[in-house]
């Protein structure tokens, strides 16, 4: 028997976004299913011009997209103070391009929940020291950087293989990855 109470709060449509300071890649999940993807890309050259674009961009896509509710991957703070600050501004002028598009509902999830849940968490210990034997030399950037693209090809994989695309697009693949996570986890995406 399928427990339907993981659905009962769950929107008819929703979008779910990976966002950069340049972009959104969107996944468009209705009555369950992926039915669209895409990217856009904001103009200018510095954050604040971008913030613009956002608003106005994300607004004419989501008005024709008619999506009831938005799940967004938060900005989580790495190694950059002013990183951090510039896509939380960008985050935040996409949320205000939603809600003017007609968007009523928003949810957030931390990265590290929805990629644990398809199968693509931090490499263990054990993996980074075959990562590294297998590539004898290399710098700590080097390490951190293919490590990186291991798990940006795994979650295209994911994607590719459970949904039935073929994509290449690893920010819209990381969309993609934050809907199915939605979908099976509604109720305990943050507000």
């Amino acid at each position: 028997m399928v427990n339907l109470a993981k659905f009962v709060n769950l929107p008819e449509t929703f979008v779910s976004i990976d966002a950069s300071t340049n972009n959104i890649a969107y996944a468009v999940f209705k009555n369950k299913e992926l039915v669209a993807y895409d990217k856009i890309h904001f103009s200018g050259t510095n954050v604040f011009q971008k913030i613009g674009s956002a608003v106005i961009e994300v607004h004419n896509v989501f008005k024709d997209l008619q999506v009831q509710a938005l799940v967004i991957e938060r900005a989580v703070f790495i190694n950059s103070p002013k990183t951090m600050s510039e896509l939380s501004m960008v985050q935040g002028a996409i949320l205000a391009g939603a809600a003017l598009a007609g968007v009523k509902v928003f949810k957030g999830t931390n990265p590290i929940a929805w990629q644990t849940f398809i199968g693509n968490g931090k490499l263990t210990k054990d993996a980074k020291l075959l990562m590294r034997s297998n590539n004898p030399g290399k710098s700590e950037s080097w390490y951190k950087a293919h490590e990186r693209d291991q798990r940006k090809q795994k979650t295209i994989s994911f994607v590719n293989i459970n949904y039935d695309i073929s994509i290449d697009d690893n920010d819209i693949a990381d969309a993609i990855g934050i809907g199915h996570y939605s979908l099976k986890n509604w109720d305990k995406l943050g507000d």
